[in-house]
Order: structure tokens, then sequence, then C-alpha cells
């Protein structure tokens, strides 16, 4: 089963190489989607694929690359739109 979720990541998530880890693993595990930083601090992602390998990132993410510090992680999950062929880093 396909599925998607919008996820926002707060924490010591900027300058850690939260983005490029990410885009990693997403690679690694055939997620589709997006990451990027925000004005505040945060980290935002949309994760496309297969359920649990979007689990997986996710879980990832609850922890994130060596230096992060993630306090809170928010999902938000929706119906599979099937938009991404695949995943990148998006910049302001």
């Amino acid at each position: 089963m396909k599925v998607r979720a919008h996820v926002l990541i707060k924490g010591i998530v900027q300058g850690v190489f939260f983005r490029a880890n990410t885009k990693r693993k997403a690679d690694e595990l055939g997620v589709n989607g997006w990451v990027k930083n925000t004005s505040d601090g945060n980290v935002e992602a949309v994760f496309e694929g297969e359920k649990e390998n979007v689990e997986k990132l996710i879980e990832w993410a609850r922890k994130g690359p060596k230096g992060a510090r993630v306090d809170t992680i928010n999902v938000e999950w929706s119906n599979y739109k099937g938009e991404f062929e695949n995943f990148r880093i998006k910049y302001f």
C-alpha cells in the first residue's frame, strides 16, 4: 500500500546535514518527495512510497543524523498522490 506523509521536524536540525542525509535515506528506501529547511529553523518534508518504507524513513527522522537533536516530529498522513519521480532537496 502506498502512502503520503507530510512531516515537520523540530529541534537542532539545521546545520547538521539533515536534508542531505534524509535524501540519502529516502533514496535507499525508494521513497519519493522532498525535504527543505524552514525559515524558523525546522525541517519540513513530504514522503511518498510504500507504507513500510515511509514508516522506516519517519523512524530514522525521529533521531536524524549525527549532530542532530530532534525534539518533536509531527506527521500528517494523507492519500498517496504519486506526484514525485524521485526525492529532492528543496531550497528557498
